[in-house]
């Protein structure tokens, strides 16, 4: 049948994840960073989800469709409220999960791990550095999540040698503070590129979504690589 139903264009997507909360349906979900349509049954096609999206990624169109079926929904939502009560927030990163330790092969001495410091500056926290501090000139920056250093192991080594830092966390942490201290730093600052590090569960993409928005806030041109790390400690 046609009828009304929601388009995401991918490229506007920054995979913020507002418009998961604003569909009362369950029908988005991110997918690989990118919110996606679960199933077409499940959107009702009218829109309410529009008016979370800050890129305008979303629109309602006319199209072939399978019909709305609130049933579905219903069966649905039943299941990601079961899913969401064997979690402590509801939130898949926040999921409880017991790993073996990856085996490291036997030194002779601790001296043979070699293990120093790569960091040139203090602080670190994004709340806490000022947008004018001496460490941002001239330098590539690493804006991290939190997780990324417990979860990756050769965190320093990969990513803090030569380069500045400044960690945060896109859900816990206060968004639009660390937007506003980011767009003032690429602001003030000459960096020559920035690196985004952030763990592979929907709520950290978050990150991106700050450092694009601050980009363009800023009105800087910086180049921009992305670095997303598995929590098994590898890069996907």
């Amino acid at each position: 049948m046609i009828r009304k139903i929601i388009e995401i264009d991918e490229e506007k997507c920054t995979g913020c994840g507002l418009c998961i909360t604003g569909c009362a349906e369950g029908a988005l979900q991110l997918v690989n960073g990118k919110a996606k349509l679960v199933k077409e049954s499940y959107c009702d096609g009218l829109g309410a989800c529009i008016g979370e999206c800050p890129e305008g990624a979303l629109k309602i169109v006319e199209r072939e469709a399978m019909p709305f079926s609130e049933e579905e929904v219903h069966q649905h939502l039943k299941e990601l409220n079961e899913k969401k009560s064997e979690l402590p927030c509801g939130c898949p990163g926040s999921s409880v999960r017991n790993f073996e330790p990856c085996p490291v092969p036997e030194r002779e001495s601790v001296d043979e791990i070699n293990l120093k410091s790569q960091l040139t500056h203090w602080p670190v926290q994004l709340t806490l550095v000022p947008p004018t501090a001496p460490f941002f000139q001239g330098k590539e920056l690493v804006v991290t999540a939190q997780c990324v250093p417990i979860a990756y192991a050769d965190f320093h080594n990969s990513f803090l040698k030569n380069r500045a830092v400044v960690i945060a966390c896109p859900k816990l942490d206060n968004f639009n503070a660390h937007l506003a201290k980011l767009t003032d730093i690429f602001r003030l600052s000459d960096i020559k590129k920035v690196i985004i590090a952030h763990m592979e569960v929907p709520c950290c993409f978050g990150l991106v979504h700050m450092v694009h928005k601050a980009l363009e806030a800023s009105g800087k041109n910086i180049p921009v690589e992305e670095v997303n790390i598995s929590v098994r400690g590898e890069i996907i």
